[in-house]
């Protein structure tokens, strides 16, 4: 993998480090749930129990996980609550649609997320039969109802509260749903700020939701490079340069996005909710990908057409021979190599990328409480 470099003293690099190693060496953390909600950049085969156009249940996905074979993962391999779980120690939760998933298995956490799912219920409906983030928490319920009946109401309370929580939302409320078509029915009713204004307000009814459902360390991501990715520049770029209304839009959006957080942990009066900048994360291997190893970040590695940006990937696509060398996997979603350049940051990032802390101070604070 390529070296990342810090914009901040190699001095707290180090104490990041050993943050770190503390974190993961102690009792709590290792028995610490994870939960995870939200779209395709984290579903981990929700969809594959789903009557859904929104799959990745055929090679070539999956290519480079330790299977070799599709798991509903949009990547190459591992995906971002994977890394983050191999990096903490933790197991990667199962799809909570899996029938896999009882037992004391049930007790390392979910992922709820769907391909395809936004902030708002009728974003994605072209896909038909997906989890929206509605039911995603009442399913948060029930599985807090099935491990009641397995350790009781107050361990599951504190495994619940204890947990890491991640959510990623936002990208499809506007990729798939305001810019879907030209003049799409949410673009007639609102301008564009009008409409960020208006997802940041039902995103925080969603994470306050979250909250009273008992969550207590929630990591949130802000959208992707989503003007910036293949898909997007085969449909509106004439010289691979950026969409220029899907840049407007995350520029609008993201730090609005961080605003209504820290106004949240305000009200709250605790540090609940920690925001990732990971529209900046993206932007530093897109603007220069040489530098983390990649030979493009506008083409494709897996797809057709201009940028292997058009349709879905399969098998009867171009496929790239190494996807480490690729920054995306599919026209929409990064590769295995560039979900860990993220995941990096997510742990070690100063407040250009984790706001108001990262996940390695956070798990460091956590496992001395």
């Amino acid at each position: 993998m390529a070296t990342l470099s810090f914009s901040y003293p190699n001095s707290c690099l180090f104490l990041n480090l050993i943050l770190l190693t503390f974190a993961l060496h102690s009792p709590q953390t290792d028995a610490r749930a994870f939960f995870v909600f939200g779209d395709s950049l984290v579903d981990n085969g929700n969809n594959n129990y789903l009557a859904t156009s929104a799959r990745a249940d055929s090679p070539p996905y999956g290519i480079d996980y330790p299977s070799h074979r599709p798991t509903g993962r949009f990547s190459n391999g591992l995906n971002i609550p994977d890394i983050i779980s191999e990096k903490m120690g933790m197991e990667s939760p199962m799809p909570y649609l899996s029938p896999m998933l009882k037992g004391k298995k049930l007790l390392n956490g979910a992922n709820f997320a769907s391909a395809g799912v936004g902030i708002l219920n009728d974003t994605g409906i072209q896909f038909l039969n997906i989890i929206r983030i509605e039911k995603q928490l009442e399913y948060f319920e029930q599985y807090q109802r099935r491990v009641t009946d397995m350790i009781g109401a107050t361990q599951t309370k504190a495994l619940v509260n204890q947990a890491l929580v991640l959510i990623t939302l936002g990208g499809n409320d506007f990729v798939n749903n305001y810019y879907l078509v030209p003049f799409s029915a949410r673009s007639r009713q609102f301008s564009l700020p009008d409409y960020v204004r208006y997802l940041i307000s039902e995103y925080r009814k969603v994470l306050r939701k979250l909250y009273d459902l008992g969550a207590r360390r929630v990591l949130v991501t802000g959208t992707g490079p989503m003007g910036c990715v293949p898909a997007e520049l085969a449909q509106r770029s004439r010289r691979g340069e950026c969409s220029t209304e899907l840049v407007r839009a995350a520029g609008l959006f993201n730090p609005q996005l961080t605003q209504m957080l820290s106004n949240l942990n305000s009200e709250l009066g605790s540090g609940v909710f920690v925001g990732a900048n990971t529209l900046q994360m993206h932007m530093d291997f897109i603007s220069n990908p040489r530098a983390y190893g990649f030979v493009t970040s506008k083409i494709a590695c897996c797809g057709q057409g201009p940028y292997n940006g058009i349709g879905l990937c399969t098998p009867l696509s171009n496929l790239c021979p190494n996807r480490d060398l690729y920054a995306f996997w599919d026209p929409f979603h990064p590769s295995e190599k560039a979900n860990r350049i993220i995941v990096q940051q997510m742990l070690s990032g100063n407040n250009k990328y984790m706001n108001p802390m990262n996940l390695t101070t956070i798990m460091a604070m956590d496992s001395k409480s």
